[in-house]
């Protein structure tokens, strides 16, 4: 059923109506249609508990409606899960670990195997995400969908908020003098390049001038044994390269005969 339909509905049709809405599949959500003019009629009126168990759906517990039975209508079997469902999303919003016996205390099961049961039911639903712990008996939730927020629950909320400011803006802070002293180091550095440069330019044109002038004074010895050693040697005597007589034998000398066909060879 839409809002537009409940808003032409009064009396007993609106507390049906009411009733049946507990029961939607999906429907978590009921700020809305408390906020309606004609729902709001019926807190003082004769239907005062379904208002009263309306507004427990919206904000409150299983263990709620436990201590206010007496007061409230009996619930459906489907109205009771769902108060269930409910009740385990406002523990995953406290607790990311919730333990077995937590939950059987305030869901008020049997049993574990009870509990399990409507835990995956909760999953499939896509109201929280986790998985069940069997070893440790606990679920561990990653992810809850919300629930209307009470009036009563308005002040933590802007304490919350208040806080979470606060840490941003001294997180910024904290950025900013780290941006400032990144800043100044980079500054020094850049100075230090400069000098260094500099210093390098300096010697280089120091360099380059010193060789560029001219050399004096009469060259180095070595120059000129090097230009010795470019000239060519002189032709040596042939006689000089011969080795030297040895001592204790003559020469022999040969002596021809004019006519003679023979040669006479006279040594001592």
């Amino acid at each position: 059923m839409e809002v537009d339909q409940l808003l032409s509905l009064s009396g007993s049709a609106l507390a049906q109506a009411i009733s049946s809405l507990l029961e939607t599949p999906g429907l978590y959500v009921f700020s809305d249609i408390l906020e309606l003019p004609n729902v709001r009629e019926l807190e003082t009126g004769p239907h005062a508990p379904v208002y009263q168990l309306l507004n427990l759906f919206a904000y409150g517990t299983y263990s709620d409606y436990k201590e206010r039975a007496a007061s409230l209508p009996e619930l459906t079997p489907s109205q009771k899960n769902k108060l269930r469902h409910l009740s385990i999303i406002s523990l995953a919003s406290n607790l990311k670990c919730l333990p077995y016996s937590l939950l059987l205390q305030q869901l008020e099961l049997k049993n574990v195997r009870e509990l399990e049961d409507l835990l995956i039911e909760a999953i499939y639903c896509d109201i929280i995400h986790g998985k069940l712990d069997q070893r440790n008996q606990q679920v561990e939730v990653d992810f809850s969908v919300g629930r209307d927020l009470g009036p009563n629950e308005l002040p933590n909320i802007a304490n919350t908020l208040q806080e979470w400011c606060a840490g941003c803006e001294a997180v910024l802070c904290g950025i900013e003098e780290q941006v400032s002293r990144a800043n100044q180091y980079r500054e020094s550095q850049l100075k230090v390049k400069v000098q260094v440069e500099t210093e390098v330019s300096n010697l280089q044109k120091t360099l380059k001038a010193s060789s560029a002038s001219p050399s004096s004074g009469p060259a180095p010895g070595g120059a000129a044994s090097n230009q010795d050693v470019d000239q060519p040697a002189e032709p040596r005597d042939p006689a000089s390269s011969q080795e030297p007589r040895q001592p204790g034998k003559k020469s022999s000398k040969v002596k021809g005969l004019r006519g003679s066909g023979k040669i006479w060879s006279k040594s001592n």
